[in-house]
This record gives C-alpha cells, structure tokens and sequence, in this order.
C-alpha cells in the first residue's frame, strides 16, 4: 500500500488534537516513502498531513476541483495535480490512485468521500478499504450507525468487508503495514 488516499477535515478552528495526529501521520507517511493522494486544499488537516508527509519525503498528489482553484484553496506542497471539474470527478481520482483510504476526522465532504468508497465497494466495483482513524472516538456514531444499518439488514454484506477502525495510531499504522 504505497498510495494513500486521506479523507479529512478543511477547517482550520477545530481542535488541536485532531491537527497533532494528522501531523504525525503525515510524518509516517513521509518517513515511510508513501504516497498522499487528497483533495489538495492549503486548509485544515488537509494542509496540515500533507505539510508533515512533505517534510518527511512524501510525494503529494492533489487532486483539485474548479471550486477550489478559483477560491486561491490549493495548497503549494503538490507534486503531482490532478484538476477536477467538481467534487464527484475528485472522488473517482482520489479512488482510483489510491491502494486505500483512510478517513480522519472531517465534516460533509469527509463523509461523501467514505460513502462513496463503501457504496463503489459493496456493488463490486472496487476491493479498497476505508480505514476509520478513530481520534478521540470521533467516528463513534458513525460507526454504530453502520453496525444498525447491518443488525437491521440494511447492508446486503458485512460492512466489515469494506471498511476497518484504527482507534489508535498503532492500530493504524498495522492497518496499513
């Protein structure tokens, strides 16, 4: 797994615990010669894991909707730039450059981003996980909320099959080992 897609959070006002783990994976990644393949904003976490992995020798592949670009959003560390015209195409690049997703904590957009790689998986037309980077029990209701959609036979599959929890940076890191 050398290319890894990261999921996450654009704002720049949420809590520091969230930017000091996306930091230090952002180093792993670097330190680990992977690849980071994101939505390329210069904001929140965004900026933040791709500013650690490039200081630790990551290549940085952005891929960026219009949206983006005509807001002057774009972060300055990319290597590699993939332009979107919206955040549908953005979603298709990020899934198909990547070996496996992982979802830091994050709003709306995060959310469409894992959605969208479980539902693409449950119908068959990927194997790639998400991993669920669980800082501070973020994802916790999001997490029983799939657990229900299963007990109540909303999923035809275990969800399990498309998606894993890291719950710790350990647990991550052995995720993607």
């Amino acid at each position: 797994m050398n290319k890894i897609a990261v999921f996450c959070s654009a704002s720049d006002y949420i809590d520091s615990v969230y930017t000091e783990k996306a930091a230090q994976f952002g180093a792993w990644m670097g330190e680990n010669r992977k690849w980071l393949v994101y939505g390329g904003s210069n904001r929140g976490l965004m900026e933040t894991v791709a500013r650690a992995a490039k200081e630790k020798g990551a290549m940085i592949m952005g891929v960026i909707p219009t949206k983006l670009e005509e807001r002057g959003m774009v972060s300055d560390l990319l290597d590699v730039t993939f332009h979107t015209v919206n955040l549908s195409d953005r979603k298709d690049i990020m899934l198909q450059e990547a070996d496996v997703m992982v979802a830091l904590p994050g709003g709306v957009g995060t959310l469409d981003e894992i959605f969208h790689v479980m539902a693409g998986g449950t119908i068959g037309y990927h194997d790639k996980k998400i991993i669920f980077y669980n800082v501070n029990g973020f994802w916790d209701d999001i997490l029983h909320f799939l657990k229900g959609l299963e007990e109540q036979r909303f999923a035809h599959h275990p969800l399990n099959n498309y998606m894993q929890v890291a719950n710790t940076f350990e647990e991550l890191i052995q995720l993607l080992a």
